[in-house]
């Protein structure tokens, strides 16, 4: 028996939020045009510097809400937990073009998304699925699936989109969905991928050690910022091949997602980078299907690229352009975000180069059921689930569970384990055997193939940025064990009185035993005090 009444995150759907107290900025005098017919949502901006300029010029003449705090104060417990209102203000002042994506998008998660879905962030929107369903099959429903988005969600018109493909390739050339579906022109690939959030199971390293209050808000994600899809699409090198090849020096390949972007008062479009070397192996996929079906609209509809085993922001959506380049990206999101920082960085001394960037995921775990601070009536064994995840290549090869904060482990049943791929998680399950009682810490943790596990303590992985939880999964429950004789009794006579045993902090309103068994008991136990 689970109380769930203490998970951490909301599993329902409140109302908004009442919006931004400021006023949204006029833009009267302000327009920038969207670039292409069929396009909606997308103003191009990395190759119109001046427009660029420009829009930063009208940024800079506003007073625009500041970045929440969330970390030092309680956490809301309203859905959507934040709600990016000072993003929706940078829209706002750059025009009608833009003032409305918030609006639309919000329309476009009610459409695409599960209803009970986990709003850690309004806009640019950011959800992830209640924990019951994210483990309740290998492959994740695309109305479950977490979303990360850094911008509004652009709508496209699959008869107007094309793929620009230039840079230091051979021959530039430009394809359309159409083209790239041609299996006379490119054989399909289906893979199973999963695709994990650099932020997934931040709120432990902010609750326990906060850290950089982002610019655009470092999401106080649960364990749900993961899930797993089968992708169909063709992998980019046989593109890049269609395009002539690469020419000498090209050594990463650079995306660009239509998104409008903004950094330190300044606007961009989407742009990050992957090394060649991962495109090379058949990696980097670019897809128009999840599970079957045409891309959502919320993940990038019609064309997004999925990396394989790389944190989920170098997987950008509503591709635009792919650009081969001789060294990683300058963007801001490559150049200046998804930084892993030494424990001894922070708003004192870190800087863009002190810290690398993130690409390869490392071997993770979490447990999604029992939850934290959950009580847990149970007749000497605890059922516990969860996911395990190893990005690179490698895959999860053992998943270990301990019920005493890490002293003792207990490795799950291989038959309690999905299947294994190259680059997806796997669900595992235990029954846990427990004796004991009262609060106690359950631990996960996962062996990968290469015999990499996970750092102990999430101190052991503390960054500045934030990202990247990947220590052992700590929760702590109540356990009450049935198979013992008082507990036995205990809760037959609550259940007799018809007494409720939750919240278990509630004091009894009995008397926890009757003066004769006091008695009885005492003399047994020789009294309270020594006889001589």
């Amino acid at each position: 028996m689970l109380d769930n009444k203490t998970d951490a995150l909301p599993q329902h759907q409140p109302e908004l939020p009442t919006r931004p107290q400021l006023p949204m900025p006029k833009s009267d005098q302000v327009y920038f045009a969207e670039e292409q017919k069929g396009w909606h949502g997308y103003v191009e901006w990395e190759k119109y510097p001046d427009k660029a300029k420009r829009a930063a010029e009208i940024l800079s003449q506003h007073k625009f809400a500041g970045v929440p705090e969330f970390q030092l104060k309680p956490l809301s417990s309203t859905n959507p937990r934040l709600e990016g209102v000072r993003w929706k203000q940078y829209h706002a002042a750059l025009g009608p073009t833009l003032e409305n994506l918030p609006n639309e998008s919000w329309d476009i998660v009610k459409e695409e998304k599960a209803e009970d879905m986990i709003h850690v962030l309004d806009f640019p929107y950011n959800g992830e699925p209640p924990r019951d369903r994210l483990v309740g099959t290998t492959l994740t429903r695309n109305e479950d699936h977490f979303v990360r988005n850094h911008g509004g969600i652009p709508v496209i018109d699959e008869d107007e989109y094309c793929l620009d493909i230039g840079g230091m390739v051979n021959n530039p050339t430009r394809l359309t969905l159409k083209d790239l579906k041609n299996e006379n022109l490119f054989p399909r690939q289906t893979a199973v991928v999963t695709i994990q959030c650099s932020g997934t199971r931040r709120i432990e390293q902010i609750q326990e050690y906060p850290g950089d209050g982002d610019e655009l808000i470092n999401a106080p994600w649960g364990e749900g910022a993961i899930g797993t899809a089968r992708w169909t699409g063709v992998s980019l090198k046989k593109v890049l091949k269609h395009c002539g090849g690469l020419k000498e020096g090209a050594g990463h390949i650079e995306f660009m997602g239509v998104d409008t972007y903004f950094k330190k008062g300044q606007v961009y479009n989407y742009v990050v980078s992957v090394p060649w070397r991962k495109v090379r192996i058949h990696e980097v996929m670019l897809a128009w299907e999840m599970n079957g079906k045409p891309l959502p609209k919320i993940h990038g509809y019609p064309l997004r690229a999925v990396v394989f085993g790389y944190i989920g922001a170098r997987s950008v959506k509503w591709l635009a352009r792919i650009t081969a380049i001789p060294h990683p990206s300058t963007a801001p999101v490559q150049k200046k975000e998804y930084l892993y920082y030494t424990p001894q960085a922070g708003k004192h001394n870190a800087s863009y180069s002190s810290g690398f960037s993130i690409q390869d995921m490392p071997v993770a775990s979490a447990i999604i059921s029992p939850i934290d601070k959950a009580v847990i009536i149970h007749d000497g064994a605890i059922k516990m689930r969860g996911w395990a995840y190893s990005g690179g290549g490698h895959w999860p090869e053992r998943v270990e569970v301990s019920g005493d904060g890490g002293s003792v482990w207990y490795e799950t049943p291989y038959e309690k384990l999905s299947q294994k791929y190259f680059h997806a998680w796997r669900l595992w399950e235990i029954d846990l055997p427990v004796d004991a009682e009262g609060w106690l810490e359950l631990v996960a943790r996962c062996w990968d193939n290469a015999m990499n596990t996970q750092p102990t303590y999430v101190r052991s992985t503390w960054n500045w940025d934030l990202h990247v939880t990947s220590s052992c999964h700590r929760i702590k429950v109540f356990s009450v064990n049935r198979s013992r004789p008082a507990t036995a009794k205990r809760l037959k006579r609550l259940e007799q009185e018809g007494i409720d045993f939750h919240p278990v902090t509630k004091p009894l309103e009995i008397d926890l035993e009757s003066d004769d068994e006091y008695e009885t008991e005492m003399q047994r136990r020789g009294g309270r005090e020594p006889e001589e």
